[in-house]
């Protein structure tokens, strides 16, 4: 208990200097640019305390449940040698974490609410509500394609370079036929999918698969997921922004 308490504090220290940055830049231009008090400074410092604590928890979480689970997860399909399952699990895997993604869910509500104000959809709240789902399950399965595609990279040993160049020259190509409206959402959705919940898991995953297979690095083979988590939404957003016009 105690050395797992002392782990807890030094995860605490860190996160604590890993915010301070944002505190510092966020102090000068407030004081020295501005030259104006903080409002509310005690909600200031309790906000900032917990913002702190949540991401020592987040961070802590991550290293006791999420990543181990991943790794595992991986290793054991990897071992029982089902392409099928692997590649099935890889999917349910990407559509899974993206859906419940919250940086995701409260980008689709914003873009549903300024498309139902420009006029592409209903205003209306089953428009809205329908818009912003059919947003999130486009980026959901995208995602999952995307680790279908990364997971036999690293079975297959593909080059990853030859992938991100042919996936960025589709969504160079996809904008120039995506309507305008579209572009700026689908631009965001690879940032937003890429977030608190997928990365961990997906990076488990990489790292895990890299880890059981014999002859592949966990270094060079293990990492490269998240770009194509991020990539594949982009076009996908704007390929659904297309077929809804």
């Amino acid at each position: 208990m105690n050395r797992e308490i002392r782990h807890f504090l030094i995860v605490l220290r860190h996160s604590a200097r890993d915010l301070l940055p944002i505190v510092v830049v966020i102090a000068f231009f407030q004081l020295a640019i501005l030259q104006q008090p903080f409002p509310q400074t005690a909600d200031l410092i309790v906000g900032m305390l917990l913002v702190v604590l949540g991401l020592t928890l987040f961070i802590r979480g991550l290293e006791m449940g999420l990543f181990p689970i991943g790794e595992s997860l991986a290793y054991d399909f990897a071992r029982k040698g089902s392409l099928f399952w692997l590649l099935a699990f890889a999917f349910a895997l990407g559509c899974g974490t993206t859906v419940a993604e919250p940086a995701l869910i409260a980008v689709a509500g914003e873009a549903a609410k300024v498309a139902a104000e420009g006029g592409m959809i209903l205003d209306t709240e089953q428009a809205r509500s329908s818009y912003a789902l059919g947003l999130r399950y486009t980026v959901a399965i995208s995602v999952g394609l995307a680790l279908v595609v990364g997971v036999m990279r690293i079975l297959r040993g593909w080059p990853i370079q030859y992938l991100i160049v042919g996936g960025y020259l589709g969504v160079v190509i996809l904008t120039a036929f995506a309507p305008d409206e579209i572009i700026g959402i689908a631009y965001d959705s690879g940032g937003v999918t890429t977030s608190t919940i997928t990365v961990p898991l997906v990076t488990a995953l990489g790292i895990g698969l890299a880890s059981s297979i014999k002859g592949r690095n966990p270094m060079v083979d293990g990492f490269g997921l998240i770009a194509f988590a991020s990539l594949t939404p982009m076009m996908f957003v704007m390929i659904y922004g297309m077929l809804i016009r």
